[in-house]
């Protein structure tokens, strides 16, 4: 099986360049709801992930906790704890689904290193969901179980 078939592309993901100011990107992840946001270069390329933790210690360590000074800096600067370390396309499913166990988001790269999309752990569980459902049936009351509590994951 092909990774593609779990990619979100990229034009369904919102995404931030290393030229926004902390402020669009605060802005664009309250929007957006999300924890964590992939970082791209002017060029497309990914370059790492900026998180609501991120964020909070750079606006607090780095501006004092001073957000009207914080606002209109740079992303660039803000230091990353640690980045959702991209998989290329490539990359066989195994090797994909052990990243998703460590990361709510898998970045996918090109040949080229530009980024195409993620893979997020929801889509991995669905899959895998309707593969032991598929499997298993409901004749196993335990199973059944199981199936149902990776259901409800899936859909939060």
């Amino acid at each position: 099986m092909n990774i593609l078939f779990f990619l979100t592309p990229k034009e369904e993901v919102a995404c931030v360049y290393e030229h926004n100011t902390l402020r669009q990107v605060l802005e664009k992840m309250e929007y957006h709801r999300y924890t964590a946001i992939p970082v791209l270069k002017r060029t497309g390329e990914y370059l790492g992930t900026l998180t609501e933790g991120d964020l909070l210690w750079a606006i607090k360590n780095v501006y004092g906790l001073d957000l009207k000074k914080a606002e209109s800096q740079l992303i660039a600067a803000v230091p990353r704890h640690s980045d959702n370390e991209a998989i290329r396309v490539e990359t066989d499913v195994h090797e994909m689904a052990l990243k998703s166990m460590d990361q709510n988001f898998v970045p996918v790269v090109d040949d080229r290193g530009m980024f195409i999309g993620i893979i997020t752990r929801k889509n991995v569980i669905r899959y895998l969901y309707k593969q032991l459902s598929r499997d298993l049936g409901t004749a196993n009351g335990q199973a059944a179980a199981f199936a149902g509590r990776l259901a409800e994951i899936a859909q939060a």
